[in-house]
C-alpha cells in the first residue's frame, strides 16, 4: 500500500489502465528516499594535539527506515581555523562513498595544534537526496595556542597594575608617603 496520497493516486490510475488496457503503464514512480546521518564515532572525542592522534570521525547513512544506504558520497569538512586538523594529503575536505553497511570514516583525521571545540561538518548525498550533520570533538593537550599565551601575559601585567594600586592606596585615610611599586618579575611563556 502506498503511504503518500500521490503515490496511492499513482498505483489506482495504474490498475485502472491495466484493467481496461490489460498491459501495464509507466505511471507509478516511487518517491525518493530520505537520508538521515547516525554518528557512529567521533562525538565528544577528545583529540591529543601534542601525540597528534585522534579517533576517525565515522558515520552511516541511513533512509527513513532506518536502512543503511550504500553507496551515497559523505563529505567530512574541517574548520578552517582554531581548532581543526587535516584529512589524508592535508586537506581539510574529504569526500567519500559509503561502503554495503552504509558507514564511511573521515581516514587520516590528525588534529591541528590548536586547543579548543572543534566542530566537523558531514554531508551525505544520494539520489537526489541530501542530509546534513555535525560531528563535535575537541582538541586538548598540554601547551598553549598563540591566543593563550598573549591572554596569559595580558592577565599577569593586569596583575601587577592591580597590585600597584592596592600598595599605593594603603586602604586607610592617612596618606601614603612613599609609594610601594611592584613589578612583574621575569617571566617564562612558552
Amino acid at each position: 500500500m502506498p503511504n503518500s496520497p500521490k503515490a496511492f493516486i499513482a498505483q489506482l490510475l495504474s490498475t485502472m489502465l491495466l484493467c481496461s488496457t490489460g498491459t501495464a503503464p509507466l505511471l507509478y514512480s516511487q518517491e525518493p528516499v530520505r537520508l538521515k546521518i547516525v554518528i557512529i564515532e567521533g562525538e565528544g572525542a577528545t583529540n591529543n594535539i601534542k601525540q597528534r592522534t585522534a579517533r576517525e570521525p565515522i558515520v552511516e547513512v541511513q533512509d527513513e527506515n532506518n536502512r543503511p544506504v550504500g553507496g551515497a558520497l559523505v563529505t567530512f569538512v574541517l574548520p578552517n581555523y582554531g581548532a581543526s586538523g587535516t584529512f589524508q594529503g592535508g586537506s581539510k575536505l574529504l569526500t567519500v562513498t559509503t561502503d554495503a553497511n552504509g558507514r564511511a570514516a573521515g581516514k587520516g583525521f590528525q588534529p591541528n595544534t590548536a586547543k579548543g571545540k572543534m566542530k566537523i561538518q558531514v554531508r551525505a548525498q544520494n539520489n537526489g537526496q541530501s542530509a546534513s550533520s555535525e560531528i563535535n570533538s575537541v582538541n586538548t593537550g598540554p601547551g598553549m595556542s598563540p591566543p593563550a599565551k598573549w591572554a596569559t601575559v595580558g592577565a599577569i601585567a593586569a596583575g601587577a597594575v592591580v597590585a600597584v594600586v592596592v600598595a599605593t592606596t594603603g586602604g586607610s585615610n592617612t596618606p601614603v608617603t612613599q609609594p610601594t611599586i611592584i613589578t612583574a618579575g621575569p617571566g617564562v611563556v612558552r
